[in-house]
């Protein structure tokens, strides 16, 4: 709705007289999917990198309150490849249609001096649209609770120290998971990323959210902070957390300490919605009517002096 794409032409258009608000307001977003690419290019799939794109810049959009209306992307390469650039594009279309919103642009340039065979990169770009009075975050205050919504796996951050972790590891894209024999290593570590559109306008449109963290590179203890006000911090349970057995996995072979994992990765959780305590009840309710397993992680409490906005209770024991 609203989308009016010409293919070949300079510009794409979108009529925002389609769009039923009174007082809206424009929100954007851009962004890539870091060397995930690379662990892409190396295994051979490219069918689901195209949804980490679109995800990465509509989650963003989706944590403040706004309903994603277009997306375009950048893709560069030394020589097209039609079946990799086929791939990617399906993935975009995927997950264009998994955020609802229309895919209404792109560009694709060939650098061979830049890029070697069969390398690539990708960036995207998302535009949404909020009414004015439902702009999140909002009225965050000392008692709200913090709700969390699974990750579907890594996501896309943290994928540098996830190939450093392979290579010295011993271990290889194409060995069979630990855990999971019918899935490659690889198969589990491009599992895509999972695009919240449906929790998030269902809590935004019902005004139950006071605000939305996506958590993306900086894990749990970079990204919450960015929606409290300064005078408030936030305590979670690592019991409430569970971690993917493949995150602990990395976290085993390469050593990582349970707060560094903490602070690059997402720990089991993609996103997370911080409601008032009253109602907790109706916001489970909404959200198991959709399928949304979320639950309650911690919450929100005063700040003393210069105290850290982030606390993670029990992570060495539940962990």
């Amino acid at each position: 709705k609203g989308a009016t794409p010409l293919l070949g032409a300079f510009g794409a258009l979108f009529d925002l007289k389609k769009i039923s608000y009174k007082d809206p307001i424009l929100v954007a977003s851009n962004d890539g999917v870091g060397t995930k690419v690379l662990v892409a290019i190396e295994t051979g799939i490219h069918k689901s990198i195209g949804i980490d794109l679109v995800a990465m810049s509509v989650n963003d959009i989706l944590s403040q309150g706004a309903e994603p209306l277009f997306f375009l992307d950048y893709i560069a390469t030394a020589k097209i490849n039609l079946k990799i650039t086929k791939d990617i594009i399906k993935g975009i279309v995927k997950g264009c249609r998994q955020s609802e919103c229309a895919l209404i642009g792109g560009e694709t340039a060939e650098m061979p001096g830049l890029y070697k065979k069969n390398d690539y990169d990708l960036a995207g770009f998302a535009l949404g649209v909020a009414e004015r009075n439902t702009i999140l975050p909002r009225k965050i205050k000392a008692g709200d609770l913090v709700i969390g919504f699974p990750s579907s796996g890594f996501h896309s951050n943290g994928y540098s120290l996830i190939r450093k972790v392979i290579s010295k590891s011993g271990w290889s894209y194409e060995n069979p998971s630990p855990f999971n024999k019918n899935k490659s290593i690889g198969e589990l570590i491009l599992t895509p990323t999972k695009i919240y559109n449906k929790p998030c306008l269902s809590l935004t449109k019902r005004k139950l959210s006071n605000g939305f963290a996506h958590i993306t590179g900086g894990g749990l203890i970079e990204n919450i902070p960015r929606i409290l006000p300064r005078n408030l911090s936030v305590e979670l349970s690592a019991q409430s957390i569970k971690m993917p057995k493949i995150m602990k996995w990395i976290a085993q072979e390469g050593n990582i300490s349970h707060s560094e994992m903490a602070r690059t990765f997402n720990c089991g959780i993609g996103m997370v919605a911080i409601i008032a305590k009253k109602n907790e009840t109706e916001v489970i309710r909404v959200l198991e009517k959709i399928g949304e397993k979320a639950h309650r992680i911690g919450f929100v409490k005063n700040r003393k002096n210069q105290d850290r906005q982030i606390e993670i209770k029990d992570m060495n024991v539940s962990w």
